[in-house]
């Protein structure tokens, strides 16, 4: 009897290490060509452990022209675009969670089939929209296209975890002498804070990896293109500098992922929130 948990527990370990090494190989793939020297690159015989380091790639892709211009841009976008989410998610989350009204249910299932929409199926009328109104080629257009795509995962998250923060706690405070935004501000927002940072940290991963929008929006100013698009701009007459690529892919993956190492246990406390209840 005690056989078959203990072989449960490896097939489930085994399981586990495949699923970590083939998801994280491409990872670990792309940071070791950004260090290999060109001549390792394009060996014929591939080498999975680094045989000589080298920082050349990293120079080539940070004294790229536009490299810190479109660096800024990148962070501008997804920045404003998560902040915006933020501050409207909150207040419709709120109000979805904590009130009830007419057509309450109806906005809840909208924002459900806004969320599952791929939103590359309407590229096509957001340019015409933005080449109507003469917001082509802005970063303030692609700003408010980010916000559109990370506002509805924003809402569903926040909902659930406002509805986790039990309502006794606020009536306490308007008992105590609290107005309804007082009661918000000093006891329901503290208590949001790892929602907040879960949502605004997905929301912003959204924003900065997306590539179809940038490309599409950002046609003649090429000064306001982001980093994905810049990123796809490596190569020349003989074919893609591979090394500059991984190098620069590195230097775009850092920004996320020292804001995730730096707030993940938050950002899990979040997610668990969010998810339990809604």
């Amino acid at each position: 009897m005690t056989g078959r948990p203990a072989t449960g527990r490896v097939l489930r370990g085994v399981a586990a290490v495949v699923v970590f090494v083939v998801s994280v190989f491409p990872v670990y793939w792309m940071v070791l060509t950004a260090f290999k020297p060109t001549r390792d690159i394009q060996a014929e015989t591939p080498t999975f452990l680094p045989l000589s380091l080298t920082f050349e790639h990293f120079g080539t892709a940070v004294s790229a022209q536009g490299f810190w211009s479109f660096w800024r841009n990148s962070i501008l976008v997804a920045g404003g675009a998560v902040l915006l989410a933020l501050v409207v998610a909150l207040l419709a989350a709120f109000a979805v969670a904590r009130l009830r009204w007419k057509g309450r249910r109806g906005f809840i299932l909208m924002v459900f089939v806004a969320q599952m929409t791929p939103w590359e199926a309407l590229l096509i009328p957001i340019y015409v929209i933005a080449r109507d109104t003469g917001m082509l080629d802005t970063l303030w257009m692609l700003t408010l296209v980010y916000f559109m795509i990370t506002l509805p995962f924003t809402i569903v998250t926040l909902r659930g975890f406002l509805a986790a923060i039990p309502v006794d706690l606020e009536e306490a405070a308007l008992v105590d002498g609290c107005s309804r935004a007082q009661a918000f501000r000093r006891v329901v927002f503290p208590l949001l804070a790892p929602g907040l940072l879960a949502t605004s940290l997905f929301g912003f991963i959204t924003a900065w990896n997306e590539f179809a929008f940038a490309n599409v929006l950002i046609i003649k100013n090429q000064d306001d293109r982001t980093l994905p698009v810049w990123l796809s701009s490596f190569s020349n007459t003989f074919g893609t500098d591979w090394g500059a690529t991984m190098a620069a892919s590195t230097l775009f993956m850092l920004p996320v992922l020292v804001v995730f190492l730096v707030l993940q246990g938050r950002v899990t406390t979040g997610i668990v929130g969010g998810a339990v209840k809604g």
